[in-house]
């Protein structure tokens, strides 16, 4: 074991840093009825944008800020994002009207996209082989009950509180992890071979921004309208350079080549279809809990907590398949679809245990399939680049997320009320999962070593890095 190896306080610190970014994307879809009411009077494009700037920016600078901590220190970007952070919510909180509002959020989610990849790249650097299965299981649980954390706090804001409450209430939590990471986390060794790569981030950075507004914006302006049909093409053509740039540079943010393994297009593929299935819940439950059920935000909050007993329970089991992510991530992936399905049959005479059961299904996919999914986009590339693999893994599940949240708003439209267009919405957003699933689990067959097999042994030759 290395002299630093992991002790529970580290765990608990990394676990509480991201469990605390993660709760940040739900809370504020309970406090959208009070905000939209509040004095600052938002349009509705700035309630959506007030809402979407966290993700958009947390998505958007996930990778090149995993490579930015794995080159110049791993606990200098932890710390250097709560503060980003705790600067983003003072922002939002203090805000006098919806633009700074927004630019708060934009901020508070670039902080997020330092802390995410950092906390799991120590976890990578600190657990070991053995211990690295039950390290990801964590990390994935403090994911989830981030967004429980979320939700109740989010709810019991909105009916008991002003929203400028939840923002204020950041500052001294990330002051008080900042203490507490100083402390218990110890310093990585930093990879010499890590490129921040400027040019590969802002085009990259910027390819995923314009694409991230068109899924959001499309529902909105409609599909072929000019604006989103140019928001996509922008898109593809900054994508389309950065693959160029990475080609060609010799120090590129990261080597695209690390895509010609199977195991990893699978893995990235199967986070992404889980959060789109899990966010498109998310989108649709509140309203429907609240606006069909009438209940209240707070009892709303507390009303998702079956979605997370499958996410703290199951990891535990799960590790113990880890050899096996063939498997484990096709049941998971399939129950979150099959859930999907369940939940879609709801309407206003449905009890709320049965309603319940549905999200525990969706609950244990989820915490069955992301623990391996998770882990195997880490060991997927070498040890130094732990940082990107988070990076990558994490933008793949908000990319979902996204994804998830404008089908399901979509398929809404297009009917007249919320309660005819639930249930096309889940069906259309099930049986995609499934779909998605069947791909992810072709994707797996003949991808080479397990992810455990990979992680006690050296990467495979085509995932080293071009130096």
């Amino acid at each position: 074991m290395p002299a630093h190896a992991l002790k529970r306080p580290t765990l608990l610190a990394l676990c509480a840093c991201v469990l605390v970014a993660q709760s940040m994307v739900a809370a504020i879809n309970l406090l959208i009825p009070q905000l939209a009411s509040s004095a600052l009077h938002p349009s509705h494009t700035q309630v959506l944008w007030t809402v979407d700037a966290y993700v958009i920016t947390f998505a958007g600078l996930l990778i090149p800020a995993g490579a930015l901590g794995d080159r110049y220190g791993r606990k200098g970007a932890l710390l250097t994002g709560l503060a980003v952070f705790a600067a983003g919510a003072a922002t939002s909180a203090l805000a006098p009207g919806p633009a700074l509002l927004i630019a708060g959020r934009g901020v508070s989610g670039a902080g997020a996209a330092l802390i995410t990849p950092a906390t799991m790249s120590i976890l990578v650097q600190l657990a070991g082989p053995e211990r690295r299965a039950q390290a990801m299981a964590s990390w994935t649980l403090a994911i989830g009950l981030g967004g429980l954390a979320g939700n109740l706090g989010g709810g019991l804001v909105g009916q008991f509180l002003s929203w400028r409450a939840l923002f204020a209430a950041m500052v001294p939590l990330a002051a008080v992890l900042a203490a507490v990471v100083a402390v218990t986390i110890p310093r990585t060794a930093r990879s010499a071979q890590g490129s921040p790569d400027p040019a590969g981030t802002l085009l990259l950075t910027a390819g995923l921004v314009a694409v991230l507004f068109g899924i959001i914006e499309g529902p909105g302006h409609g599909w072929t309208s000019p604006r989103i049909l140019a928001s996509f093409g922008a898109g593809a053509l900054l994508v389309a350079a950065f693959t160029v740039h990475a080609l060609r540079s010799r120090a590129p943010l990261f080597d695209l080549r690390v895509f010609g393994s199977r195991g990893l297009r699978a893995t990235t593929l199967g986070l992404g279809t889980g959060f789109f299935g899990l966010f498109a819940l998310f989108f649709v439950n509140s309203q429907y809990l609240q606006e069909v059920k009438g209940f209240e935000p707070a009892v709303t909050g507390v009303a998702i907590v079956p979605l997370i007993v499958g996410m703290a329970l199951v990891p535990k089991f799960a590790a113990r398949w880890s050899a096996h992510p063939r498997p484990v991530v096709g049941t998971g992936l399939a129950l979150i679809g099959v859930g999907l399905l369940a939940a879609s049959t709801a309407d206003a005479h449905t009890p709320y245990a049965l309603y319940a059961c549905w999200l525990l299904v969706i609950s244990a996919g989820t915490g069955l399939a992301m623990p391996a999914l998770t882990l195997g986009v880490v060991v997927s590339l070498p040890p130094h680049q732990a940082g990107l693999g988070s990076g990558l893994g994490t933008s793949a599940r908000e990319i979902g997320a996204a994804l998830g949240v404008a089908v399901a708003g979509t398929t809404l439209a297009g009917h007249a009320d919320f309660a005819g267009g639930m249930g096309p919405a889940l069906r259309v957003v099930g049986v995609t999962v499934l779909v998605a699933t069947a791909a992810v689990v072709t994707g797996y067959r003949g991808s080479g070593r397990s992810p455990r097999a990979t992680a006690q042994g050296a990467p495979e030759p085509v995932r080293e890095p071009v130096a």
